[in-house]
């Protein structure tokens, strides 16, 4: 998967882009602007969200034979612990478990200043194509 498959996709809506991609780790940003902000200004949780699930799921994708096995979100949680008005924000996803059927990742999501706004934790499913 590279960023080419964006075209189109929610990752080019909320402009989210994969800045790096190693086995076990995928870094992104996104900004917080008129596309990603709630209609109080501040950073939607739920954009938050889809980041968090963007980067595990480019995590697991480049942990898996794509010609065998596809990857789905099959579960994520969200704490949002602070807000943000501007700027960007970056997601670091690192790998906890990586098994057969399923992935475990934690997302950091942090401002400029390294502060963290969401803490994220994203179970892939790994499924054998058919």
């Amino acid at each position: 998967m590279d960023q080419h498959n964006a075209k189109g996709t929610l990752l080019e809506a909320l402009g989210i882009e994969i800045t790096s991609i190693e086995k076990g780790e995928v870094v992104a940003t996104m900004p917080v602007d008129e596309r990603t902000r709630q209609p109080f200004g501040f950073l939607h949780g739920g954009a938050s969200v889809a980041l968090a699930e963007t980067v595990a799921s480019y995590g697991s994708v480049a942990l898996i034979n794509l010609e065998t096995h596809a990857c789905f979100g099959l579960e994520i949680n969200a704490n949002h612990i602070k807000s943000k008005k501007d700027g960007v924000v970056t997601a670091r996803a690192r790998t906890i478990h990586q098994g057969r059927t399923t992935m475990v990742w934690e997302v950091k999501i942090v401002d400029e200043q390294e502060q963290l706004l969401c803490i994220s934790r994203c179970t892939v499913a790994v499924v054998e194509k058919k």
